[in-house]
């Protein structure tokens, strides 16, 4: 059995490292008293993997970690030992119990929803671009790869941009082959607009896989 996690990860908590959550996430289920499972080997250490790596300083609404569970366990039981592991500014917001042969979260994103504050004298005119750039079949940009630079086509990797008053919400491609940062599309933008790329406060509102029709739909409905 496995324990699905949502969890989320506030402000005063945005420059702590994705590697340094891994290592707090592997402390905090030792306090839980919930029947945890253990890798092999000379360092044992909990069997459980995140959904997507949150870069850093930004916030989230939707982190999913997974667990598993050498025992069957209730829903209840297992949300409330987490949530009192864990501190404020990393609340559980919803729990599911799967077994072993659901797909692991990290294999199903496809996607990730965001909601960007920009900040400066020059955001609105960050913002003017939006319309101009989803009008484009092609929108050149530099991606730095393991191996390297590469000039990619960005403009496929939008799935979806809506300008607010102060900012914008934006559905971004997440995969392994293909994916889209959000500061990587402010700075597209401020280039179009021909100015520095702004301040901005990154928050992520869901990720996303793919059902059995194909829909986008959050990793926890899956």
């Amino acid at each position: 059995m496995r324990a699905l996690i949502r969890f989320g990860k506030q402000p005063r908590l945005r420059f702590i490292s994705h590697l340094d959550l891994q290592r707090f996430f592997q402390r905090a289920v030792n306090r839980t008293g919930l029947p945890i499972a253990y890798s092999q080997g000379f360092n044992p250490h909990p069997v459980m993997s995140f959904g997507s790596a949150l870069a850093l300083g930004w916030t989230s609404e939707y982190e999913v970690i997974d667990i598993k569970l050498s025992a069957p366990m209730g829903r209840k039981r297992t949300e409330d030992a987490v949530r009192a592991a864990l501190p404020e500014d990393l609340p559980v917001l919803e729990v599911r119990m799967v077994d072993d042969r659901h797909a692991a979260p990290m294999a199903q994103v496809k996607a990730s929803d965001y909601r960007v504050t920009l900040e400066g004298e020059d955001a609105r005119a960050v913002l003017d671009q939006i319309p101009t750039f989803l009008s484009r079949e092609t929108v050149s940009a530099v991606k730095k790869t393991k191996s390297g630079e590469k000039e990619i086509n960005a403009r496929p990797l939008v799935l979806a941009l809506e300008p607010l008053e102060d900012g914008f919400n934006a559905r971004l491609k997440l995969t392994e082959q293909e994916s889209m940062k959000p500061d990587l599309l402010i700075a597209l933008l401020a280039g179009m607009a021909g100015v520095e790329a702004p301040e901005a406060r990154i928050h992520r509102v869901a990720l996303l896989g793919e059902d059995a029709d194909g829909q986008l739909k959050p990793l926890m409905e899956l």
